[in-house]
């Protein structure tokens, strides 16, 4: 996006060309720009801020981080989760901060910055936000259904005399010498399987069923939302979240002291915290912590940039990522807590063990063992409902900011048609994600649900991610990296941040995409294990997104003019000297600012 370099120059960096008779070689003081004039900018400080907060801290805080958790031997799972946060997440959060606070433009149109011919990785990224939008906030649709469910002095997963429960169903609260054998179902797994999905009418992914009407209301309740919280920029986004990333700390903090309260909850505080070491040795934990800290944190996924894109230059975007970084894995170490002390109060109750409370270890957490706690405890339809709150809130936060990435992207990419028209622009993406949602609506919804979370998003993230820091860190250059923290903040990173940049952190994600390619774990939900051609599916729907890296390279050699000596530039490492923050980088060079070629 060409941007007007209008404001107060608030410094200056020395820039050195290659050796080339083409170049100055004397360096040249560059300007700095604080802020343009045209783009939007946030109200307040605290805006932003939160809009981080609450799309790092996410539903994956509530959901996925205890259930990895759980299923990775409780403690034992906190080490590799601080190890890849501190090498992994935590640096590549911070760069990307960096990268769009200094650039001010979104995911696709900053590769023009830094490095041409891995603008693909900006398309990518917009085809992954999507398929996030089409799962994601169908998830939030289930949370929407069981709010308003709430509203009874009753709660409907409460006992077995519904019209939709089974003999199966077996209700041991407030009852004694109750047999619990593997066909037992509770009432509210029956409430979640057979009334919100209705799944049982579905054979799986070769006949889904009819779309659930209920839910799709709910789902279109959820975007009407979502677009009159986003149809105005980052000044209406900026105001909401202040509910949305707020709320959910109040409704953490009732839960865990009620569940601390609980008979058994500290059967569940102990296999929280008590490490088993032997799960160390199994690469598939440092996978899962790697995974949950990326898709926590959110580097890869084009929202950081988007929303650090409309900082002030000078902003301390260092300060912020140490900030917004620990909030977050606070924030899901103190879930584990509300969580695990509900699976102490469930495992007293059935007389069982703490890993033998859920039957699955996925969103059954949230919409099974959590709901079927609440209903049995004094005060049931006080906490389902700030509870599901809680979930929606989580939720919206999220789905602000992976739509906020699209909608920079792609309006500050096609500023000459998207500039003055973002209102219809927004309205178009929600429309496109409410209609890819559908199949996730249908009786057999949960499988689309969890096949586009497994492959939609998944390994394709990570690639997106180390790519994205090889690209930074080897090509765009550390020292020119270097360099443009320091004219934003006025030092330069440590060099603990460069070496993370440069190795550990490509390395450890490196590590994690050939680990989970060549060990693939199986992919099942509830009872239903996906068949050979559905995994065949999944790994087209995840090379969906991640081909347009490779594609737009050979598009990019194939059609810039100029010989293959000319070309080759493309890919050569410059790294000397700080750029000008506006000004787009000819292809011959990431960083180059020689003319042989245009973009």
């Amino acid at each position: 996006m060409t941007r007007q370099d209008s404001a107060a120059p608030a410094g200056s960096l020395s820039v050195q060309g290659p050796s080339n008779p083409g170049y100055n070689t004397n360096p040249v003081p560059v300007p700095v720009i604080t802020q343009t004039d045209t783009r939007d900018k946030w109200s307040k400080k605290m805006d932003f801020l939160l809009s981080v907060i609450g799309f790092a801290v996410d539903l994956g805080n509530v959901w996925r981080f205890p259930y990895i958790c759980y299923q990775n031997g409780g403690g034992a799972f906190l080490i590799p989760y601080i190890v890849m946060a501190i090498f992994g997440g935590v640096p590549l959060f911070y760069m990307e901060l960096a990268l769009g606070q200094f650039h001010r433009t979104g995911a696709i149109s900053i590769w023009k910055h830094i490095c041409p011919i891995f603008k693909g990785i900006g398309y990518a990224i917009c085809v992954i936000s999507l398929y996030v939008s089409f799962y994601y906030n169908t998830i939030i649709a289930w949370a929407l259904f069981y709010f308003y469910s709430s509203f009874a002095s009753v709660l409907p997963w409460t006992n077995c005399d519904n019209a939709w429960n089974t003999e199966n169903c077996t209700n041991y609260f407030l009852k004694d010498n109750v047999t619990w054998n593997n066909y037992s179902r509770s009432p509210a797994e029956e409430f979640y399987t057979r009334n919100v999905l209705e799944i049982h009418k579905s054979d799986g992914l070769s006949n889904v069923g009819g779309v659930r009407w209920q839910l799709m209301l709910c789902l279109f309740l959820i975007f009407t939302i979502v677009y009159f919280s986003l149809w105005k920029g980052v000044k209406t986004s900026g105001k909401v979240v202040w509910v949305t990333a707020t709320l959910p700390y109040v409704v953490l903090f009732i839960l865990l002291i009620r569940g601390a309260t609980l008979p058994g909850a500290w059967k569940g505080v102990v296999f929280y915290l008590q490490p088993k070491w032997e799960k160390l040795f199994e690469t598939s934990v440092w996978v899962d912590a790697a995974a949950q800290i990326f898709f926590s944190l959110g580097p890869g996924f084009g929202v950081l940039l988007a929303l650090s894109s409309y900082n002030p230059f000078t902003n301390n975007c260092y300060r912020d990522a140490i900030v917004t970084s620990l909030v977050n894995c606070l924030t899901s170490f103190m879930s584990g807590f509300v969580i695990f002390t509900m699976l102490g109060y469930m495992a007293e109750k059935r007389n069982v063990n703490v890993e033998d409370v859920a039957r699955d270890k996925g969103p059954s957490l949230l919409f099974i063992t959590y709901p079927e706690a609440i209903a049995n405890m004094t005060g049931s339809t006080f906490f389902a409902i700030i509870f599901f709150v809680m979930m929606i809130t989580l939720g919206l936060d999220s789905t602000f900011g992976g739509l906020e990435a699209i909608i920079t992207a792609v309006m500050d990419e096609y500023p000459e048609y998207l500039a003055h028209r973002r209102e219809l622009f927004v309205l178009g993406l929600v429309v496109v994600c409410f209609l890819g949602s559908l199949s996730t609506l249908t009786n057999g919804g949960a499988y689309v649900v969890k096949l586009l979370e497994e492959f939609g998003v998944g390994s394709s993230i990570i690639a997106v991610g180390f790519l994205e820091a090889i690209a930074v860190s080897w090509f765009y250059g550390i020292t020119r990296f270097s360099n443009d923290i320091k004219s934003m903040l006025g030092y330069y990173p440590g060099l603990f941040w460069k070496v993370c940049w440069v190795a550990i952190s490509p390395a450890f994600l490196a590590y994690i995409i050939v680990s989970s390619l060549l060990k693939p774990a199986p992919l099942q939900l509830f009872d239903y294990k996906y068949p050979d051609w559905s995994i065949t599916v999944g790994y087209i729907i995840g090379a969906s997104s991640f081909m347009w890296i490779p594609i737009y390279m050979v598009y990019k050699l194939v059609w810039t003019p100029g010989s293959l000596k000319q070309v080759r530039p493309l890919m050569q490492r410059f790294s000397t000297g700080g750029s000008r923050p506006g000004t787009p980088v000819p292809p011959t060079s990431c960083g180059r600012n020689d003319n042989e070629l245009t973009f």
